[in-house]
């Protein structure tokens, strides 16, 4: 199989027709157009951009339903004045820290994320999960568990109901 691949490249016969590179551009442009239909639009429902190559977010952007970025792996950070009516699913990217103020009427999932910390005045309507970052690593080595709400929901007062370590 691999012998014929080989055949078809050398013979002009099978050629790419564009470069990883080309095509990672080209998807961030029509994520980054995405994210403007969503705001002109009106900002309604939910906003999927997992799996993407988007390195940031407009500040002050409204989601009104869920926001997804799950494995956008140059994602570092979200921008000031965020606001999520619904969840917001960061798991598996390369956050490490969150805006002051950040607001999420659902779900907090940071699962797998490089969180060492949260931000001042964080709101949380739902779930806040905490699994797999080095946040969770050094409150578990404190010796908190996920058996401890009531001491974790004091340190962590804006979360609404259980945080998962």
């Amino acid at each position: 199989m691999i012998k014929l691949l080989n055949i078809l490249r050398e013979t002009q016969i099978l050629v790419p027709r564009r470069s990883p590179k080309e095509r990672q551009k080209n998807h961030l442009i029509a994520t980054q157009k995405k994210i403007q239909q969503y705001i002109k639009d009106g900002s309604q429902g939910n906003l999927d951009l997992s799996n993407t190559p988007i390195q940031s977010l407009p500040d002050n952007l409204t989601v009104g339903g869920d926001l997804y970025l799950g494995n956008c792996k140059n994602l570092k950070s979200l921008p000031k004045g965020l606001v999520v009516g619904g969840g917001l699913y960061l798991m598996r990217t390369s956050i490490q820290s969150l805006p002051d103020g950040l607001k999420v009427g659902g779900y907090l999932t940071l699962y797998k994320t490089q969180i060492q910390s949260l931000p001042n005045g964080l709101k949380v309507g739902g779930d806040l999960d905490l699994s797999n970052t080095p946040l969770a690593k050094e409150l578990i080595k404190k010796g908190y568990t996920q058996n401890e709400q009531e001491e974790l929901k004091k340190m962590f007062p804006g979360v609404k109901r259980n945080i998962y370590l």
